[in-house]
């Protein structure tokens, strides 16, 4: 019998070839995959094996870049190898964007059976910036010794940073992250687009009790803890693209309309200021509080609905009752595991029209774009966006018509 492969702790040389969803890239050493962390396709690297569960790969990351990229920066963090947060941060910023693109370009071929090259663009002002200081939202975890900052690596132990590099500077000027917090877990700080702060010390609230947001043409109020985009101009961004989707397929804004997994209600509003006050639409969140905000924040357009309920739960009532009337527009924006296969049966049972779907992970996209595809259902566009500059992660919206 064949012993079991187990590299854990060895060091040796691999070759980088190209890059692996989940911020990782992929190298090959007799025979087996090493996914190595922190490193450039291109680059020769000594590397050391930290999790080895037998089987045809390992995860490794590199202990002495041999042979560089030239697309190799200094890393954001001071102390790269400890703070997390930031996979790509020793990334030249345009070439992130092209990794990200080879990502979702293998994702679409490997799922969907999709081919497709789609450029991930970025948000205005991240070149100018070097991608820095965009994050609206931050959450900091605070260690026995009373000091806060970002997790190590691959550990739940506190990194001290003395800068939050990705931060608005209006995070970043109140210094939370500098001061001691005996007896306290975790923090979480907001910034709005009109100028309010709000942070959480373990769910106790302080600043604003309200957040206010602006975008799309609208204004939305959040409750503490609501979802918004972290970028500061992702909310804008996205549901300017969503509105432009819904105008090229001649959105009809008295069909039924629906905005799943809608949150507080961000494209309904976008798409009532685009189209009117008369819009027809119901915004579908599991969130009762976001629900709640959803129905207060569309309280002026005549057929605006909000529902708490899981979007498992709503279709499968929506379902019962047959298809869908022409001309219907669903719109879906589902977390990072993407919408799943009970949703996408009981889209395709519905049959609307138009679909448009937001998605922040290109694999769960693609394993759900390949059943919409394979019934019928064309795409009319894909755009992509870098709305978290160093990280691995990106939004996509597709616009699909049957």
């Amino acid at each position: 019998m064949n012993k079991t492969i187990n590299w854990l702790d060895q060091v040796f040389e691999v070759q980088i070839e190209k890059v692996a969803h989940g911020g990782i890239f992929v190298a090959r050493h007799e025979g087996r995959v090493v996914f190595v962390s922190h490193v450039l396709p291109g680059e020769v690297a000594k590397v050391r094996v930290f999790e080895d569960k037998g089987g045809s790969f390992c995860r490794a990351e590199p202990v002495q870049i041999i042979e560089a990229s030239p697309d190799r920066v200094p890393h954001i963090w001071k102390n790269a190898e400890l703070a997390g947060g930031a996979e790509f941060g020793h990334i030249k910023l345009s070439r992130q964007r092209e990794l990200k693109a080879d990502v979702l370009e293998e994702g679409l071929q490997r799922f969907a059976g999709i081919e497709m090259r789609v450029e991930v663009l970025a948000a205005p002002g991240d070149d100018e910036a070097n991608g820095l200081g965009y994050r609206t939202r931050v959450q900091l975890h605070v260690d026995e010794n009373g000091d806060a900052g970002p997790y190590r690596e691959r550990s739940h132990e506190v990194v001290r940073v003395r800068k939050l590099a990705l931060a608005v500077s209006e995070i970043e000027e109140l210094g939370i992250h500098l001061k001691n917090w005996q007896d306290v877990k975790k923090i979480e700080i907001a910034y709005s687009s009109t100028g309010q702060l709000q942070w959480t010390i373990d769910k106790k609230l302080k600043g604003e009790e309200k957040v206010i947001e602006r975008a799309g043409g609208r204004t939305f109020r959040l409750s503490p803890g609501a979802f918004w985009q972290v970028h500061k101009e992702a909310a804008n961004l996205l549901a300017n693209e969503v509105v432009g989707m819904a105008k090229a397929q001649g959105f009809d804004p008295q069909a039924q309309n629906y905005d799943l997994y809608g949150g507080v209600g961000l494209f309904s509003g976008a798409l009532a200021n685009a189209f009117g006050l008369d819009l027809k639409i119901t915004t579908v969140e599991a969130s009762k509080t976001a629900a709640e905000d959803a129905k207060r924040n569309l309280v002026d357009i005549k057929g605006a609905k909000s529902v708490a309920l899981p979007t498992e739960r709503f279709l499968d009532e929506l379902a019962s009752h047959g298809s869908l009337k022409a001309k219907s527009t669903i719109i879906i924006d589902p977390p990072r595991s993407g919408a799943g296969k009970h949703v996408i049966e009981r889209l395709l049972e519905l049959s609307p029209s138009h679909l448009i779907y937001v998605a922040c992970d290109p694999i769960a996209l693609s394993r759900d774009l390949k059943p919409l595809t394979d019934a019928g259902y064309k795409i009319t566009k894909i755009a992509a966006y870098d709305l978290f500059p160093h990280t691995h992660h990106f939004e996509t919206i597709v616009s699909l018509v049957k």
